[in-house]
């Protein structure tokens, strides 16, 4: 089966310059790529390694989000003499 793949020119250049290097044809290098990239297993990532990396110590900015901008705006006005 022929498949035909349209490479930018900068990449088609680049790609058959590095399997000349290698002593291979350009469709053998694009062959060998491919076939490594589908054989690649994605490493497993514990979810857990997210969770927990960040510690609030306490602070519940969430639900008193409204009253600490308020008062900060107090606090600025008061500042001013306002």
């Amino acid at each position: 089966m022929r498949t035909m793949i349209v490479l930018p020119d900068h990449h088609h250049a680049k790609a058959k310059h590095k399997a000349a290097r290698e002593g291979i044809s350009l469709s053998e290098y694009i062959r060998r790529l491919v076939a490594r990239d589908l054989d690649q297993v994605a490493p497993y990532v514990d979810p857990r390694l997210v969770f927990g990396l960040f510690d609030s110590g306490g602070s519940k900015i969430a639900e008193g989000k409204q009253a600490m901008i308020s008062e900060s705006i107090d606090k600025q006005f008061s500042a001013k003499g306002q």
